[in-house]
């Protein structure tokens, strides 16, 4: 299913299990169901991936940076609210609000083959702004508490420049452990510019 959003100059393709996606009044709603996430564990051996999770992506051209607020309907642990990339099925990457597992926390995961796991900073309330940014091969990452000032996340790539420059970007929801959640996007916005400085909270 093709969406939409006034907000975007590019079409979204939902992926992955249905997540009952829906756009009204400048909210975009989506809602993972049990025990759905996208997670490669880097620890072990012929591990497979991570059950899939709803996806709302599309393919933004050039320089982007593309932001949103995320509230999180939390039920369970690692339940979350994501913004996420994709150049491959084995190549990804999501910024999260993640309750993990006692509280509300700015996570990311890069997945090249196998997914690593850290932890930024913790929210107060069930909100927070996330941002993803491209400019090249380079991916960046940033999250705030109040849309104003930007704490940087990271700075990784996910491929060469022909394939990033391909990439899939927009919305993810997931509940690995729990029956579900609903997870909301507001302020959206989109900008075809890379951040003039990384750290410096702009």
């Amino acid at each position: 299913m093709d969406v939409e959003l006034p907000e975007l100059p590019f079409p979204l393709r939902t992926y992955g299990p249905d997540g009952h996606w829906s756009y009204e009044d400048g909210v975009l709603t989506g809602r993972a169901g049990g025990r759905q996430d996208r997670f490669v564990p880097p620890i072990g051996e012929d591990l497979e991936p991570g059950c899939d999770a709803p996806r709302l992506l599309g393919a933004p051209e050039g320089d982007f940076q593309l932001a949103a607020r995320v509230t999180v309907g939390f039920n369970t642990a690692f339940d979350a609210g994501v913004l996420y990339v994709q150049v491959a099925e084995r190549a990804w990457a999501k910024l999260c609000l993640e309750h993990s597992p006692d509280l509300p926390t700015v996570r990311s995961v890069v997945t090249r083959g196998h997914s690593d796991d850290a932890g930024a900073f913790t929210v107060d309330g069930s909100s927070v702004w996330l941002r993803g940014s491209r400019t090249g091969r380079a991916l960046a990452f940033h999250a705030s508490r109040d849309g104003a000032r930007w704490t940087f996340v990271r700075l990784f790539t996910l491929g060469d420049e022909r394939q990033t420059s391909a990439a899939l970007v927009g919305f993810m929801t997931q509940s690995p452990l729990g029956e579900g959640c609903v997870v909301t996007y507001d302020h959206l916005a989109f900008e075809e510019s890379w951040p003039d400085d990384l750290r410096d909270g702009s």
